[in-house]
Protein backbone atom coordinates (compact mmCIF):
# COMPACT_ATOMS: atom_id res chain seq x y z
CA UNK A 1 0.00 0.00 0.00
CA UNK A 2 1.49 3.68 -1.07
CA UNK A 3 0.12 5.15 2.50
CA UNK A 4 1.33 8.47 0.95
CA UNK A 5 -0.69 8.52 -2.31
CA UNK A 6 -3.32 7.60 0.15
CA UNK A 7 -2.61 10.76 2.53
CA UNK A 8 -2.46 12.58 -0.10
CA UNK A 9 -6.24 11.77 -1.00
CA UNK A 10 -7.57 12.01 2.44
CA UNK A 11 -6.31 15.17 3.22
CA UNK A 12 -6.21 16.56 -0.53
CA UNK A 13 -9.89 15.74 -1.21
CA UNK A 14 -10.07 16.42 -5.20
CA UNK A 15 -13.37 14.80 -5.81
CA UNK A 16 -14.88 16.45 -2.57
CA UNK A 17 -16.02 13.71 -0.82
CA UNK A 18 -15.90 14.90 2.77
CA UNK A 19 -12.88 12.15 3.84
CA UNK A 20 -12.66 14.68 7.16
CA UNK A 21 -15.74 13.82 8.27
CA UNK A 22 -15.51 10.31 7.95
CA UNK A 23 -14.34 7.31 10.37
CA UNK A 24 -11.47 5.68 9.26
CA UNK A 25 -13.56 2.44 8.12
CA UNK A 26 -16.40 4.82 6.15
CA UNK A 27 -13.27 6.59 4.82
CA UNK A 28 -11.88 2.78 3.57
CA UNK A 29 -15.37 2.28 1.86
CA UNK A 30 -15.86 5.55 0.22
CA UNK A 31 -12.42 4.86 -1.73
CA UNK A 32 -13.20 1.48 -2.66
CA UNK A 33 -16.67 1.97 -3.91
CA UNK A 34 -17.40 1.62 -7.51
CA UNK A 35 -18.39 5.37 -8.25
CA UNK A 36 -15.93 6.24 -11.02
CA UNK A 37 -15.34 5.46 -14.62
CA UNK A 38 -12.91 5.33 -17.24
CA UNK A 39 -12.91 4.01 -20.92
CA UNK A 40 -11.21 0.56 -21.27
CA UNK A 41 -8.05 0.09 -22.98
CA UNK A 42 -9.90 -3.27 -25.20
CA UNK A 43 -12.51 -5.73 -25.06
CA UNK A 44 -12.80 -10.00 -26.33
CA UNK A 45 -14.63 -10.45 -29.42
CA UNK A 46 -16.71 -12.33 -26.97
CA UNK A 47 -17.85 -9.11 -25.15
CA UNK A 48 -18.42 -7.14 -28.27
CA UNK A 49 -20.43 -10.17 -29.82
CA UNK A 50 -22.57 -10.03 -26.31
CA UNK A 51 -23.77 -6.38 -27.12
CA UNK A 52 -24.47 -6.93 -30.42
CA UNK A 53 -28.54 -7.11 -30.88
CA UNK A 54 -30.25 -10.00 -32.28
CA UNK A 55 -32.63 -8.14 -34.15
CA UNK A 56 -30.36 -5.66 -35.64
CA UNK A 57 -27.65 -8.65 -36.70
CA UNK A 58 -30.24 -10.66 -38.95
CA UNK A 59 -31.22 -7.25 -40.38
CA UNK A 60 -27.49 -6.91 -41.82
CA UNK A 61 -26.79 -7.97 -45.20
CA UNK A 62 -24.57 -11.23 -45.88
CA UNK A 63 -21.47 -8.87 -46.34
CA UNK A 64 -22.44 -6.54 -43.09
CA UNK A 65 -22.20 -9.63 -41.54
CA UNK A 66 -19.01 -11.01 -42.98
CA UNK A 67 -17.37 -7.72 -42.25
CA UNK A 68 -18.16 -7.70 -38.32
CA UNK A 69 -17.46 -11.40 -38.40
CA UNK A 70 -14.05 -10.94 -39.63
CA UNK A 71 -13.18 -7.92 -36.72
CA UNK A 72 -14.12 -10.39 -34.23
CA UNK A 73 -12.27 -13.18 -35.59
CA UNK A 74 -9.07 -11.06 -35.71
CA UNK A 75 -7.41 -12.48 -32.68
CA UNK A 76 -6.64 -10.90 -29.48
CA UNK A 77 -7.95 -8.05 -28.03
CA UNK A 78 -10.19 -5.42 -29.72
CA UNK A 79 -9.82 -1.80 -29.58
CA UNK A 80 -13.13 -0.05 -28.03
CA UNK A 81 -12.37 2.91 -29.66
CA UNK A 82 -10.73 2.43 -32.76
CA UNK A 83 -11.37 1.62 -36.06
CA UNK A 84 -13.32 -1.62 -35.21
CA UNK A 85 -15.46 0.69 -33.11
CA UNK A 86 -15.78 3.20 -36.20
CA UNK A 87 -16.69 -0.07 -38.53
CA UNK A 88 -19.23 -0.72 -36.59
CA UNK A 89 -20.85 2.76 -36.36
CA UNK A 90 -20.88 2.50 -40.31
CA UNK A 91 -22.76 -0.71 -40.08
CA UNK A 92 -25.20 -0.66 -37.34
CA UNK A 93 -25.79 2.85 -37.62
CA UNK A 94 -24.41 5.61 -35.21
CA UNK A 95 -28.64 5.55 -33.26
CA UNK A 96 -28.38 1.41 -32.84
CA UNK A 97 -28.97 -0.66 -30.15
CA UNK A 98 -26.17 -2.28 -30.87
CA UNK A 99 -23.94 1.03 -31.56
CA UNK A 100 -25.48 2.18 -27.95
CA UNK A 101 -24.96 -1.08 -25.91
CA UNK A 102 -20.93 -1.04 -27.17
CA UNK A 103 -20.71 2.48 -26.42
CA UNK A 104 -21.98 1.39 -22.50
CA UNK A 105 -19.58 -1.66 -22.36
CA UNK A 106 -16.74 0.00 -23.45
CA UNK A 107 -16.62 1.95 -20.10
CA UNK A 108 -16.05 0.67 -16.45
CA UNK A 109 -16.96 1.20 -13.41
CA UNK A 110 -13.81 1.35 -10.99
CA UNK A 111 -12.92 2.73 -7.56
CA UNK A 112 -11.34 5.90 -6.45
CA UNK A 113 -8.43 3.55 -5.00
CA UNK A 114 -8.52 1.80 -8.26
CA UNK A 115 -8.19 5.45 -10.23
CA UNK A 116 -5.44 6.49 -8.18
CA UNK A 117 -3.66 3.29 -8.69
CA UNK A 118 -4.22 2.44 -5.23
CA UNK A 119 -5.17 -1.53 -4.05
CA UNK A 120 -7.95 -1.78 -2.11
CA UNK A 121 -7.90 0.30 0.94
CA UNK A 122 -8.30 -0.98 4.05
CA UNK A 123 -9.71 0.71 7.37
CA UNK A 124 -5.73 0.29 8.94
CA UNK A 125 -4.47 1.75 5.52
CA UNK A 126 -6.54 5.08 6.30
CA UNK A 127 -5.72 4.77 9.91
CA UNK A 128 -1.57 4.94 8.84
CA UNK A 129 -1.96 7.04 6.52
CA UNK A 130 -3.70 9.65 8.88
CA UNK A 131 -1.52 9.11 11.32
CA UNK A 132 1.23 9.94 8.60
Amino acid sequence: MDIFKLKQELENDPLGRSYITMSDAEAATDINSLYRTRDRNSMTATEVLNTVDTAEWQALTDAEQRRIWDILHMGGSLNPFGNEAQIFISVFGSGSTTIQGLAEARVESISRAREIGLPEVRESDVYKARMQ
